[in-house]
């Protein structure tokens, strides 16, 4: 038995018959071949498979697709081909918090809704963020180092005058 399902994902609208059970990381990599989104537990512990679902970071290895249907969902891939997170992009090479890479497509996901939500959060408050993503190369140090100069460099940026 399948389902059909709509959704939005990276502003392109989707339509699919999907296994009741598929969840949608597995969706967005077989069937939309968005591969950004890794797999690492697939139990919501590891973080590598987040996506923002309504704008939300989202474990994508526990939604089913079938509970996308309708909501609109942005992956690694929509976010860094349309710019949002080129800064971080940036950021995260200069302070060499990149390391193996397994673990920065979730890291990032979750720190462009960070500082959707919290433009100018404390260092403690990144961690407490990152609470949800595993990484084993790196000690979170650069990565934080990482996300804390983006946001500084964004409240620098808006008070500069023109």
């Amino acid at each position: 038995m399948t389902m059909d399902i709509e959704l939005t994902v990276n502003g392109e609208h989707v339509r699919e018959s999907v296994e009741p059970r598929m969840s949608l990381a597995d969706f967005l990599r077989e069937r939309l071949q968005l591969t950004g989104t890794h797999l690492g537990c697939e139990m919501g512990a590891c973080g590598a498979c987040l996506v923002l679902l309504g704008g939300k970071p989202v474990h994508a290895c526990l939604v089913l697709a079938v509970q996308a249907a309708g909501e609109t969902v942005e992956t690694i891939e929509g976010l860094s081909e349309s710019g949002a997170i080129a800064d971080l992009q940036a950021a995260f090479h200069d302070r060499n918090a990149l390391q193996c890479g397994f673990c920065t497509t979730g890291m990032m996901v979750n720190a462009h809704a960070l500082l959707g939500d919290n433009p100018a959060p404390e260092r403690a408050e990144i961690r407490d963020a990152l609470s949800g993503n595993y990484c084993r190369c790196t000690g979170y140090e650069a990565i934080v180092d990482a996300i804390d100069a983006t946001a500084r460099k964004r409240a620098s940026d808006v008070e500069a005058p023109a």
